[in-house]
């Protein structure tokens, strides 16, 4: 594909802003290319840029860690520049780690959901860097959802609930590239932070999906998970298989206790905006290993207007009308969750979010319209 946007590394390198003797960290992962398909690295060393260290959030540098997995410290092979994890015994650079730089330039990818961690991993950054005097060059890159800001989809996370797939009080979809919401935590939490943001060129948050997709993480694989992540990501926090292992994680989910077919009947029945399909498999990953697993495959009809956390809500409490006895919290470990609990109400951003999903409590539009009028000055597209 022929790319008409251009991401924010695209016009550094065009415009060479910055000196050129800093001495730089970089804030990046596999999937920080430029449009041309060439590793921000890669491209930055070859114009002439000083990369004296990397850092990398969850799922590691070459973004194939497990999900939730600790990711060490190590050396790439490509340039033989030090690896610093942010997924490991620590979240946020250290004041050793900056000591030795000049400028943090920060260019990670997104996909829009507010549990998806590299949105979290750059908040920690800029912390550090407001708390050691270090600038920040934040590179923008699509939100690929690619949604306008009126079809950002709650709850807003209950401070109460704040982890690290949820820090602040935000949406789970709420719409915004990285840069505008630096832009917003900087306002709202990091006033003292020196904070430069490179934007892109010709992309619009609700037409314009003219530019390549590269992995973000072994999960996300193609740009059509995206559309379905953020509501189907809620099983992580179920006894439902969420697809993991599968040619479609996230889209389609799950469970040996699931009769397929009745589910199909009575989902087709009552929610519209997708198509579905029947799916049988055996799981290899994350729950039921082993077993066959039926459930639903789920395939929006209208990507760009799919309200995912509302659907995979209702679809929720459609199983647990039909398998009341089987549904159940599950504790999903991770690095930063060693014991797995409370998963669904870090999800949710809500306390005893299990509860309010079977009693049809969970709003998902309650304080949309203010975020809207909250996030507009600082949008940039």
């Amino acid at each position: 594909m022929k790319s008409t946007t251009r991401f924010g590394v695209d016009i550094l390198l065009e415009k060479e802003s910055i000196n050129k003797n800093l001495k730089i960290g970089l804030v990046c992962n596999a999937a920080s290319m430029t449009s041309k398909g060439q590793h921000s690295r890669l491209a930055l060393k070859d114009a002439g840029f000083n990369i004296t260290k990397l850092f990398a959030p969850e799922h590691g540098f070459d973004g194939t860690g497990d999900d939730g997995a600790y990711i060490d410290h190590h050396i790439d092979s490509a340039t033989q520049i030090p690896i610093i994890s942010l997924y490991s015994e620590k979240l946020a650079p250290t004041e050793k780690d900056l000591a030795d730089l000049d400028l943090i330039i920060v260019d990670l990818p997104d996909i829009g959901a507010r549990f998806y961690t590299y949105l979290w991993t750059m908040t920690h950054v800029l912390e550090s860097c407001e708390k050691y005097n270090k600038p920040v060059l934040l590179l923008d890159r699509p939100n690929p959802i690619e949604q306008a800001i009126h079809l950002a989809e709650g709850p807003f996370l209950n401070e109460s609930c704040s982890s690290f797939i949820g820090r602040f009080n935000i949406p789970i979809t709420h719409q915004c590239t990285l840069a505008e919401l630096a832009q917003y935590f900087r306002g709202k939490y990091y006033p003292k932070l020196d904070l430069q943001i490179q934007k892109m060129e010709n992309w619009n948050r609700a037409t314009n999906t003219d530019y390549p997709f590269f992995p973000t993480s072994p999960a996300i694989q193609n740009r059509e998970t995206i559309y379905t992540y953020a509501g189907a990501c809620l099983f992580e926090g179920l006894n439902i298989q969420e697809g993991r292992g599968t040619d479609y994680p996230f889209a389609q989910f799950g469970a040996p206790w699931i009769d397929a077919d009745l589910l199909y009947k009575q989902v087709s029945k009552e929610l519209v905006g997708a198509d579905i399909e029947v799916v049988h498999y055996t799981s290899t990953m994350s729950l039921y290993i082993g077993e066959e697993c039926h459930g639903l495959r789920i395939i929006p009809k209208n990507p760009t207007a799919f309200q995912s956390v509302q659907y995979f809500i209702n679809l929720i409490q459609i199983i647990y009308s039909m398998f009341p006895d089987h549904l159940k919290e599950r504790n999903y470990h991770t690095n930063v969750n060693p014991d797995g609990n409370k998963h669904l109400d870090k999800l949710l951003g809500i306390p005893n979010a299990f509860k309010y999903l079977k009693q049809h409590k969970i709003n998902t539009r309650e304080g949309i319209e203010d975020w809207e009028k909250e996030i507009t000055p600082f949008l940039l597209y």
